[in-house]
């Protein structure tokens, strides 16, 4: 199994994610491996459904730990998140969601060559069930938890 890093907690994650990806949160905190390191949501923009922020979140700090921070030979695409398990946790007068979520990923210069043989061969014979066969076993699976505090929503 890769060994991926946790994030150092930034100065301001609000301000990091607007440099990295160009989006303005109303967030503060850490990158959620923890509940001491949660990401405190202050404020959701446009009726945005909470889960779909935490799921954009959680998108974010995977591109990070697998692909922007890696060595490019070292680097991961075609990362999908998706949420496996939801817990609502109350600590004194604070509410977390713990939530867990299944992460799949592949070397990134093994999916180009993937696509490519795809897109070269679609038309010419290429056997379908080998070819996602064999990209099903160079995919890498992980399970992550990320912690939001949600108190202020």
């Amino acid at each position: 199994m890769t060994d991926f890093q946790n994030l150092e907690k930034p100065k301001n994650i609000s301000q990091s994610i607007h440099d990295l990806f160009d989006m303005e949160l109303t967030i503060e905190g850490a990158w959620g491996y923890t509940q001491e390191e949660a990401t405190l949501i202050k404020a959701i923009a446009n009726n945005m459904p909470r889960n779909q922020l935490q799921h954009m979140l959680i998108t974010m700090r995977s591109h990070l730990e697998m692909n922007i921070t890696r060595k490019e030979e070292e680097r991961y695409g075609a990362i999908n998140t998706n949420e496996v398990a939801r817990e609502s946790i109350t600590k004194d007068t604070h509410l977390y969601d713990k939530v867990t979520y299944k992460i799949t990923a592949m070397k990134e210069d093994l999916y180009n060559a993937f696509i490519k043989e795809y897109k070269e061969g679609y038309e010419n014979g290429l056997d379908l069930s080998e070819h996602f066969k064999r990209r099903e076993e160079a995919t890498l699976v992980r399970e992550v938890v990320y912690y939001f505090e949600v108190s202020d929503l």
